[in-house]
């Protein structure tokens, strides 16, 4: 079956997972983490992307973002995936691919939905077992979300302002959500998304996105067509 093609309208949070090729590692130490987090910074500016959440996870990466600009969003992930891949390569004497082909991502409703992408992301090191509770873990956005540090790169999507009317109530109330975690099906339902590049929100914001981008962002029904 053919694979869909993207829908990265502007004004839309998108969620994106890159895994490095065959799942080699693609970050092997402080330095490669901290390079490919200065370059996201650069591209994310350069190609008009805000930037809200990130865990960088030894052989993979999720971000979630929001583009301003049309196609700015794939210009921002090509221009930063090729710049790393010379480095990295450079830096370990090797030759050839290290992403696995192209990035996952999805739509996701800029609702509580938008929130739980959030907790997702920055969870993962936890539920990866790399980090007893996410603060332990430095190569993710949490510190900054969930607390009132400054950041360059982290943009707070207006979700998540709306926790609190200052940015520490706001990283208060988001630590809590984190706190309490997602239930397994709610993980499940992101999983599926990211994977299947399916829109993560409700039935009615599926809809609408598909109306604007005219690409499916429903799951085809199991089984085969009656008549």
């Amino acid at each position: 079956m053919a694979r869909l093609q993207r829908a990265n309208p502007p004004g839309f949070p998108v969620h994106i997972l890159h895994r490095g090729n065959n799942r080699q590692s693609c970050f092997k130490n402080n330095v490669d983490y901290s390079a490919f987090l200065w370059w996201l910074r650069e591209y994310s500016e350069k190609f008009v992307v805000e930037i809200h959440t990130w865990a960088l996870m030894g052989n993979h990466y999720h971000l979630l973002c929001t583009p301003k600009v049309e196609n700015g969003l794939s210009q921002m992930v090509q221009a930063l995936g090729r710049q790393y891949v010379r480095y990295f390569n450079g830096q370990n004497q090797r030759t050839g691919t290290l992403w696995e082909g192209r990035y996952r991502s999805c739509l996701v409703q800029p609702d509580s939905h938008l929130l739980e992408v959030y907790q997702y992301i920055e969870l993962n090191p936890v539920r990866a077992e790399l980090a007893g509770n996410p603060a332990e873990y430095s190569w993710s956005s949490y510190h900054i979300n969930a607390s009132d540090k400054p950041s360059a790169l982290c943009k707070p999507h207006a979700e998540y302002l709306k926790l609190g009317e200052t940015r520490s109530v706001c990283a208060e109330k988001y630590k809590l959500k984190c706190e309490s975690g997602l239930d397994e099906k709610r993980l499940e339902e992101i999983r599926k998304s990211i994977n299947k590049g399916l829109a993560f929100g409700d039935e009615e914001f599926k809809i609408e996105v598909e109306k604007l981008t005219g690409r499916r962002q429903r799951a085809l029904k199991s089984g085969r067509p009656i008549g």
